[in-house]
């Protein structure tokens, strides 16, 4: 950034301060004309060449897609074709994890389970729009009265706009002590599984409160990273968390675990360490408020609804994981065969006669996601159950 000067406005946002400054430029609270609040992020001039500016445009136009998450904030809008490029993003109140963690000490296991549930789940919705973070870590993610949420989302564009390696000066950006290690080789085309490895790395600082690697320089760290005969630092993580963590650091992308298992993995340890998702989350909000003792902004379930969370915690066990499709299951999607989705036979029926499963998807003619499917069949069968609750209460 060139001088400390506070910008009066960036786009159509009025600037009131200064959140932050880093590698890749500054992030500002400002306000739009209503008065809403976000988080302007403008980028570094010398972060800037007219390859990352068209990245940065494309994948802009993608992020205003992103659905079914709360996880991540909400893109707003961009210049990528601005002297200094900026991004707007929904403002997320509350404190980075790695703050968290120096004023608190680090978060006992199933807070760190909870952690990264809910990050898998929420990445998982942006992968589906074919976009990545690259740079996740513990600062980049923001526990409020929501709980944890992911912000930066968008910088990916500039994160692989240089091509080349390590051994020239400036091509490899973002953090090298969270960076996987295909992304430190200065790979130009890294997959879904750097994300991994970057939750990863969020939770081992959420248990332990440091890095899989260290170091004096960024250049010994890089080495480090790089070499499949280093293993990363798991020293203070928690028996339960150990053999998850290692594997989303695992060296090679293939060996790492998909989103969806990191999901089901915390949420089963939650389950072994005597609690469920629902109540986990909880917890981790009230641990992790802010020491002024801020008021929750968002409603906090109460016992009953804890209940009723914890049912539909077991009702959402009860359900199998949705199998791989084949090809040849594929092929028979795209000349209208129904297809039950790996859900149990006699659940099939009530799926491909619902209003939902009769209309062609968007995404994929003729047979609507999977985690839609599972997500009306799930809303079908809780209803189900709640209207027998209601039912027996009304007896005398």
């Amino acid at each position: 950034m060139t001088g400390t000067v506070l910008p009066q406005r960036i786009g159509p946002y009025a600037v009131e301060r200064c959140l932050g400054t880093g590698g890749m430029g500054a992030v500002y609270l400002a306000y739009s004309v209503a008065g809403d609040p976000v988080a302007v992020k403008v980028i570094r001039p010398d972060k800037i060449d007219p390859h990352s500016r068209a990245r940065f445009e494309r994948e802009a136009e993608i992020a205003r897609t992103i659905s079914g998450t709360g996880r991540v904030a909400r893109f707003l809008d961009a210049d990528p074709l601005a002297e200094q490029p900026w991004l707007a993003m929904d403002y997320v109140p509350g404190r980075p994890l790695t703050e968290v963690v120096k004023d608190q000490g680090p978060l006992p296991a199933p807070l760190v389970a909870s952690v990264g549930a809910l990050l898998a789940e929420g990445l998982a919705a942006v992968h589906g729009v074919g976009l990545l973070h690259r740079d996740l870590k513990a600062s980049n993610v923001i526990l409020g009265d929501f709980g944890p949420v992911i912000i930066d989302f968008g910088l990916g564009a500039f994160l692989e706009a240089s091509k080349g390696s390590l051994s020239q000066p400036g091509t490899v950006l973002g953090t090298v002590r969270c960076m996987p290690p295909e992304q430190a080789r200065g790979e130009t085309e890294v997959t879904g599984a750097a994300d991994v490895y970057g939750l990863g790395t969020v939770l081992l600082h959420a248990a332990t409160g440091h890095a899989p690697y260290d170091g004096i320089r960024w250049e010994a760290i890089a080495v480090q990273v790089v070499s499949p005969d280093v293993q990363p630092d798991l020293a203070g993580l928690p028996e339960s968390l150990a053999p998850l963590v290692a594997s989303m650091l695992a060296f090679e992308p293939g060996d790492r675990p998909t989103l969806d298992q990191v999901t089901r993995h915390c949420a089963d340890l939650l389950r072994d360490l005597g609690t469920s998702p629902a109540r986990a989350r909880h917890a981790l909000i009230q641990q992790t408020r802010s020491a002024d003792g801020a008021s929750v902004a968002f409603p906090q379930p109460d016992a009953v609804m804890l209940d009723r969370l914890d049912a539909l915690d077991k009702l959402l066990r009860e359900l199998p994981e949705v199998a791989p499709r084949t090809e040849s299951e594929s092929a028979s999607d795209e000349e209208g065969t129904p297809d039950s989705g790996g859900l149990p036979a006699e659940l099939a029926p009530a799926l491909t006669s619902s209003p939902v499963a009769a209309q062609p998807s968007a995404a994929r003619p003729g047979r609507p996601p999977a985690s839609q499917r599972v997500a009306d069949e799930l809303r079908k069968r809780y209803a189900v159950r709640g209207e027998l609750t209601w039912s027996e209460r009304q007896r005398p």
